[in-house]
């Protein structure tokens, strides 16, 4: 059984459908693991969204630590970065009676140091394709929308020192052409983007479209990311990801594993079910 540690700050409800369905693959037996704790950046009190995510934790009977990022900000001059690594030593003090075998950055909203890359296999979802832009999934939208790209997607990739480019080790793909976003391209088209940025921002159709499109397939990917290692498909050691050979998977398969066939079954198997 994969024993899994899970970082997560849980501002939103996006980090908390994640959690819920994890633990619902869990339980259904579609993915042999467990979740050891959870830790947050944030602790009781700080904000509503976030209690609201310790309620759940309680609730699936899981381990909550916390150690928050703000308080420990106060004591500190200059930007949180150049403290990052002081307070990643705090949080493997406080988890270092646990020992995950993989742990999942799940809507943790710290930039994690070396040393915790270094002590953990950290998997990191990254709302893009692995060549494609890197930053916040907002980001990454007006991206595709300036690139007029035909495709999105998303990954799941080692975290490292390098954000949003550490190893990767599966992704899937999402299009956003076709019948449903045909008329939205042709309404943005001659544009600019800029006004349609400070008009509409997120509220825009086109954006919303892309967005849950790929919405949709992310905790899939994360479960079935979390499966594949689980089954012994994709190997993580000393920082390499590594097929079941035990060869780089960079190189046997470039882009790590694709995994649309396995998240179209799922869901599939999901439509079906009662």
């Amino acid at each position: 059984m994969l024993s899994i540690g899970w970082f997560s700050t849980g501002r939103g409800e996006g980090s908390l459908g994640l959690l819920r369905f994890v633990q619902e693959r869990i339980r259904l037996g579609c993915l042999d693991a467990r979740i050891d704790y959870v830790f947050s950046n944030r602790e009781p009190g700080e904000a509503d969204g976030s209690d609201r995510y310790f309620q759940s934790v309680k609730e699936y009977g899981l381990p909550l630590e916390t150690l928050s990022s703000a308080k420990f900000r106060k004591g500190k001059r200059g930007p949180f970065a150049q403290h990052r690594e002081e307070f990643d030593v705090l949080v493997m003090e406080c988890l270092d009676g646990y020992r995950p075998d993989i742990c999942v950055l799940a809507g943790y909203m710290l930039i994690v140091g070396g040393a915790m890359c270094r002590r953990y296999s950290l998997l990191n979802l990254h709302p893009a394709l692995p060549d494609g832009p890197t930053g916040t999934w907002q980001e990454v939208i007006w991206d595709l929308m300036a690139s007029r790209a035909q495709q999105t997607g998303a990954m799941v990739h080692l975290a490292t020192e390098d954000v949003d480019r550490g190893p990767v080790i599966s992704h899937c793909t999402v299009p956003i052409t076709g019948e449903d976003f045909a008329s939205h391209w042709r309404e943005l088209s001659g544009q600019d983007l800029g006004q349609v940025k400070e008009s509409h921002g997120e509220d825009y159709p086109l954006f919303q479209l892309i967005r849950q499109a790929e919405y949709r397939k992310e905790p899939y990917l994360l479960s079935e990311t979390l499966r594949a290692v689980a089954d012994g498909r994709v190997q993580i050691k000393d920082g390499q990801v590594l097929d079941q050979a035990g060869r780089p998977l960079a190189v046997s398969s470039p882009g790590g594993l694709r995994l649309d066939q396995e998240i179209d079954r799922a869901i599939g198997r999901d439509l079906a079910r009662p």
